[in-house]
Parts: C-alpha cells; sequence; structure tokens
C-alpha cells in the first residue's frame, strides 16, 4: 500500500513539474518534509532495527527528489 503511495507522488510530482516546473518545488518539498518526519520517527528505533525503519522512507524521499528533477529536466529538453 505505501509502495503504491509513493509511485503515485512520483508520477503526479513527475507530471507537475513538467507542466509547471516553478510551482513543483513546493509539493515536492511537502513530500520530502513528510518522509523526513517518517525517517526520524523510524531511526529512533534500537540499533540495527533504527536503520533498518528509516531505509524505505531515505530510499522513497530520493525517488521523489529524482522524479520532479526528472519531470523538470524533460521540460527544459523541450525544443519549444
Amino acid at each position: 500500500m505505501v509502495v503504491a503511495a509513493v509511485i503515485g507522488v512520483c508520477v503526479v510530482l513527475a507530471v507537475l513539474a513538467f507542466l509547471v516546473p516553478r510551482l513543483s518545488r513546493h509539493p515536492e518539498r511537502g513530500t520530502q518534509r513528510t518522509l523526513g518526519a517518517g525517517a526520524r520517527a523510524g531511526s529512533k528505533a534500537p540499533g540495527v532495527l533504527g536503520r533498518l525503519f528509516s531505509k524505505p522512507f531515505h530510499s522513497s524521499s530520493r525517488a521523489v527528489s529524482r522524479s520532479g528533477a526528472a519531470g523538470r529536466r524533460s521540460r527544459g529538453r523541450m525544443p519549444f
């Protein structure tokens, strides 16, 4: 369920970044902030569990930033 939500957010951000690059920064940062809070909460577990619980949030955050960047980059490559 969470994986589907992250994929959905990535798709929406990529489309938004392609259509309106400047306005896509705010939703991207909001998503980054939410995922960062989850990563911080997960990392409070002791020892190795803390790394295991926070890793999905870190990788999701990286995917969201790459998705937005890809949309803005493809918009910049358009001939018009």
